[in-house]
């Protein structure tokens, strides 16, 4: 089964309101931690400073790592964008590398590689095991067509297949990065759980030094959870608003279209 990812099977606007939700009870249950022990203990104001020392480092290390994660996603979107364009660039040589072939297995490999630039635009849309099934059943079929052309004309067709050996490659690195290659869970548990502990530090932190509950306080709840919001759209390859374009695909596959007299 592939890695789909911690908050995979939410929603964007869920995860965005939950996230919402959890930094501002973390902010609040500090703040009235702080006016609890205020009360009991009148000398708890005059470690103010120590505490907002230890909260601007607990904050620190929370920005940190929002950047670590963040970067993994972006890593991730990097790799898909050129899993796509290597994965185009493969079809395109070895339909160009057919030609060397007979007129009836050029004709069939060529509508094979067709139908799978079809299907992988299919898969790219919908993610769906299925389409990404049927992609590895046209590789085998074109396998078959190339040992077939090989064993009737052997060294002949050497570039030809070192093509399809490429695509072949290229098809499992693209099921690699765009499946498995996502956010492991123990990062999200650790980013949220360093949130909850370093939020909380703030509000409790404003609760000592005796400020009211001020409006940034949502600005920043609000800002974080766009964060998120942004870092699991990335990491959601196929949903959400931010998806590796398949333009280089379309335009190999409006290419390599089968046509009259081709």
């Amino acid at each position: 089964m592939p890695d789909q990812g911690l908050f995979a099977s939410i929603p964007l606007w869920i995860l965005f309101l939950a996230t919402l939700g959890m930094v501002l009870a973390s902010v609040e249950t500090g703040y009235r931690w702080a006016g609890k022990r205020q009360r009991r203990d009148r000398e708890e104001k005059e470690f103010e400073a120590p505490v907002g020392a230890m909260v601007g480092a607990t904050l620190g290390l929370l920005a940190f790592l929002l950047a670590f994660t963040f970067g993994m996603a972006a890593d991730h979107f990097q790799a898909r964008k050129h899993a796509v364009l290597n994965e185009a660039n493969a079809i395109r040589v070895t339909h160009a590398l057919a030609g060397a072939l007979a007129e009836a297995p050029k004709a069939e490999v060529r509508a094979i590689l067709h139908q799978y630039a079809q299907e992988r635009l299919r898969w790219a849309e919908t993610g769906q095991a299925e389409s990404r099934r049927a992609a590895a059943a046209m590789l085998e079929r074109l396998w078959a067509q190339s040992n077939a052309v090989a064993a009737q004309n052997p060294g002949a067709v050497d570039a030809f297949l070192g093509a399809v050996a490429r695509l072949t490659e290229l098809h499992e690195e693209r099921v690699m990065v765009r499946d498995r290659g996502r956010i492991p869970a123990g990062i999200w548990a650790i980013l949220f759980l360093v949130a909850v502990l370093s939020l909380g530090a703030m509000g409790y932190h404003g609760g000592v030094a005796g400020t009211t509950r001020s409006p940034v306080m949502l600005a920043v709840a609000l800002t974080f959870s766009l964060v998120i919001m942004l870092i699991a759209d990335i990491d959601r390859p196929g949903q959400g608003w931010i998806n590796v374009s398949q333009e280089a695909m379309v335009d190999v596959r409006d290419a390599i279209a089968p046509r009259a007299g081709r």
